[in-house]
């Protein structure tokens, strides 16, 4: 038997909180990976977010061996991926490294929609699939209804599914054989050039970019020279090694084994995920196909609240930027807020997860301004601007239409709930495309303008449907419609980092909405504050903010009426040259709070 067959190499794909990272945790523990004693819950989850949110961020590898019912003993290189849709793109690039995958299904909640979409995303880099019902051990766990689910909705045959429990470790040992029995060994030539697809890279602040790679052909070893292909540059590998699940080094990787390599790599810009890494004196002929580098989606504005932090941001934003290739950021300035940073993200969650880093990892206070999607504003001439700030859009008369991207959206959602999610998807300007049933679950899927779902759609979606409803997403195509800027004023100046761009029909209701907010949130002055909302030149909404009263006629008992009215006179003489030059300061939490709508 070659070393190739005693090799398999799989991943596990499943919806959020089905259970991934506890299956990984007992195959490393039932594989001798670590100790009783250095084994703890969510082991391949290093990050503090991470491990506190219990998601699955970034994707993590590890070699184990099994000692299998033939009493051969088998590699097994498992990657734990994510199962946010944020992070698809992190499962993309894990399933292009495996031949196999594991489906891991919820026994009690059964297929949600990210189970899909991950499923299809393996079935696609054409995947052997073990299907595995894990939770099994709870009271409302029912595996013969989640086994007649996955086949009516996915397609896959269950009847073969294993029922496991990762949480007690009950029907893993059956887990780990099928994995030997029914997933394929990889392909490969040892005596062919070096060819390897790059997987993922990081910095380590000791070895530089460390670089994970699937070997297809050929042998990486440590003094070899290799070469990135589309970089066209070349290095020497000074350190080559595998983690079980803790790092150590090996003299050589050969065909379809998973591992890693560091060679004095400066940035992780230099090393392009998807990117083929072969031998420099002895390139390999054709370079693997690799993937799509990622798309960011979603942008906002990050600015320091004390200004004399911002080269502290930007170094903290380079800093992260060296492990997250997928996030994007350049420079830009604000009358409102000063110099800062105009970011790009691959999703709300994302978003989130990047500025809760920064906050917590570099100790900076951020103001965030809303976040927006790219659109497309094609010019009377002709010409095509792709703007995410509204606060570019170029003067109406210049333009002839704008486009804005729109989704696919899949919700699977029990049927108590499905008026709820219908009326919220018609209210955000939903296209219904589908509505089929699951079992006592509905799945409706819709087109939705992508604008309308950056900001708390998920939130919503989640309220209205006590937390049943799941949601996955894919970006479809820009639609032209009618969209305009709002503007919003306070004591008549533009607020820039509240600006958005909106469709025209729900602009008034938007304005108004933000006024209301904006006039509960912005603390009472001296003056009074009149807060507006405005498209061009046109007022659409205003509230005003009524003036902190002093009472200068406190220190008058009695006497004339002309003394207090005189007092009153100068008064109002004083707070009318205030408003003309007063300087009406807008709390933090009143940003974000304003761009939070409520759809109540």
């Amino acid at each position: 038997m070659s070393a190739l067959e005693q090799i398999r190499n799989f991943s596990i794909v499943a919806h959020i909180d089905h259970g991934k990272s506890t299956l990984a945790d007992r195959i490393i523990q039932l594989c001798g990976g670590l100790t009783s004693r250095e084994m703890k819950e969510q082991v391949l989850d290093s990050m503090e977010l991470e491990r506190e949110r219990g998601i699955t961020i970034k994707a993590q590898t590890v070699r184990l061996e099994f000692t299998a019912a033939d009493a051969r003993t088998y590699i097994l290189n498992l990657i734990d991926t994510p199962g946010h849709v944020d992070f698809a793109y992190e499962v993309n690039r894990s399933l292009s490294a495996c031949e196999g995958s594991l489906l891991v299904v919820d026994a009690a909640q059964g297929v949600e929609a990210q189970t899909l979409a991950n499923v299809y995303q393996a079935i696609d880099a054409g995947h052997e699939i073990v299907v595995v019902l894990n939770k099994v051990d709870l009271p409302a766990a029912e595996p013969e209804r989640v086994r007649r689910q996955i086949e009516d909705v996915i397609g896959l045959d269950a009847s073969a599914a294993l029922a496991i429990s990762a949480k007690t470790g009950e029907g893993v040992g059956a887990v780990l054989q099928a994995i030997v029995d029914q997933l394929p060994p990889p392909a490969g030539d040892r005596a062919a050039p070096l060819k390897a697809l790059l997987v993922d890279s990081w910095y380590d602040a000791y070895l530089g970019v460390v670089v994970l790679v699937r070997i297809v052909d050929g042998q990486l070893s440590k003094g070899q020279k290799i070469k990135l292909i589309s970089s066209d540059a070349d290095y020497l590998v000074d350190r080559v090694g595998v983690f079980r699940p803790k790092r150590e080094e090996v003299a050589s990787l050969g065909p379809g084994e998973i591992g890693f390599f560091t060679a004095a790599i400066k940035q992780v810009a230099d090393t392009r995920v998807g990117d083929t890494v072969t031998d420099m004196r002895k390139p390999c002929a054709q370079p693997l196909p690799g993937f799509q580098p990622s798309q960011p989606v979603v942008f906002c504005g990050f600015f320091p609240l004390d200004s004399s932090e911002f080269e502290a941001l930007r170094e903290a934003m380079g800093r992260l930027r060296l492990n997250d290739a997928s996030f994007e950021f350049e420079m830009e300035t604000s009358a409102a807020l000063g110099f800062g940073f105009r970011c790009g993200f691959l999703g709300l969650l994302h978003l989130e997860i990047v500025r809760e880093r920064i906050e917590r990892e570099f100790s900076i206070d951020l103001i965030t301004t809303a976040p927006s999607v790219i659109y497309h504003v094609f010019r009377n001439d002709g010409s095509m601007l792709e703007i995410h700030n509204p606060v570019d859009l170029p003067d109406p008369v210049h333009v002839d239409r704008i486009e804005e991207p729109w989704i696919t959206a899949t919700i699977l959602v029990p049927d108590e709930h499905l008026g709820a999610v219908l009326k919220l998807c018609e209210d955000r300007r939903g296209r219904q495309m589908d509505l089929t049933y699951v079992g006592s679950r509905a799945m409706a899927v819709y087109e939705l303008p992508l604008n309308e779902v950056v900001f708390d759609f998920y939130d919503r979606l989640k309220s209205i449907s006590r937390g049943y409803a799941s949601f996955d997403y894919q970006l479809s195509d820009y639609i032209a419609e009618d969209l305009v800027r709002m503007s919003v004023l306070v004591n008549g100046e533009p607020v820039d980092a509240l600006s958005i761009i909106v469709h025209r029909s729900r602009a008034q209701a938007r304005g108004r909405a933000m006024c209301e907010k904006l006039k509960e949130l912005i603390p009472k002055h001296l003056f009074k504050i009149p807060v507006q909302a405005a498209i061009g030149g046109k007022v659409i909404a205003r509230e005003t903010i009524g003036a902190l009263r002093k009472d200068v006629t406190a220190k008058c008992y009695g006497g004339d009426i002309t003394r207090k009215r005189k007092l009153l006179e100068k008064q109002k003489a004083g707070k009318k040259r205030m408003r003309q030059f007063g300087k009406v300061e807008i709390p933090q939490d009143a940003f974000i709070a304003a761009l939070k709508m409520d759809e109540d």
